[in-house]
This record gives structure tokens, sequence and C-alpha cells, in this order.
């Protein structure tokens, strides 16, 4: 079975390429992924059945070898630092709630806000 890295690969579309290891490149469909995965990352690398397709090469039955590094933990913030952010984080959600408990949504400024807090949190939480 040849073996490559993942050159691109679009989940929304459902198709990238793979690159060989000896070179050239290889069409991969969303079918040919292992069963629970949906997609695949730049860099990752893989090992794959190949069949000749109408338009070249396309990969069956794809195994990945290794998950590429995570960008996002070589980046991470501190826990001192994190530790801050969440305890902000929680009393923005406990003002949040105590208006629901009212009967009263957040208004449209502090609703943005938390949620890009959320947001940037769940990315500090992604392995």
């Amino acid at each position: 079975m040849p073996v490559g890295k993942v050159r691109f690969y679009d989940a929304e579309k459902g198709f990238g390429f793979l690159t060989k290891d000896e070179g050239g490149d290889v069409y991969v469909r969303a079918n040919a992924l292992p069963p629970g995965v949906t997609t695949l990352k730049a860099g990752q690398r893989v090992e794959f059945g190949v069949v000749e397709g109408r338009k070249g090469e396309q990969a069956l039955s794809v195994h990945i070898v290794e998950l590429p590094p995570s960008l996002s933990k070589a980046h991470r913030k501190p826990p001192e630092q994190m530790t801050v952010i969440v305890e902000d984080l929680i009393k923005m959600l406990d003002g949040i709630g105590n208006g629901y408990r009212r009967g009263r949504h957040p208004d449209v400024k502090t609703a943005k806000k938390v949620a890009t807090v959320l947001r940037a949190v769940a990315d500090e939480l992604e392995l």
C-alpha cells in the first residue's frame, strides 16, 4: 500500500488530494476515509490503496498513520492565564443565566461578547 501525506482535504465538498511519498498526487473522496473519520488535515500521514479512475489515480481504504502536530497545542496560553479567562467566562455566563431566570434574553452586545469568549476558550481547549 502506498504511503503519503494529505496535501489538502475539503470536508464540506467531501474530497481532496494525497501526495504519495514516491511522488504524484492521488484524488481522495469522503467514502474512502475510515469509519468515523469525517476530515483529513494537511500534513497528516496516511496509507491507502490506489485504483486507476477516469481522471487518474484515486485512493481507496485510507488508513491514518499519524496525526499532524496540533498547532493549537504549540500556541496554548499558560494555565495561570487560562484560569483568569475561565473564571471571567463563568461570571459572564452566570449573568446571562440570571437574566434567563428572570425571563430576559441577553442584549445583542453582551451575547456577541460571550460568544466570542466561548469560541476563544474552545480554541484553547482543542487538542
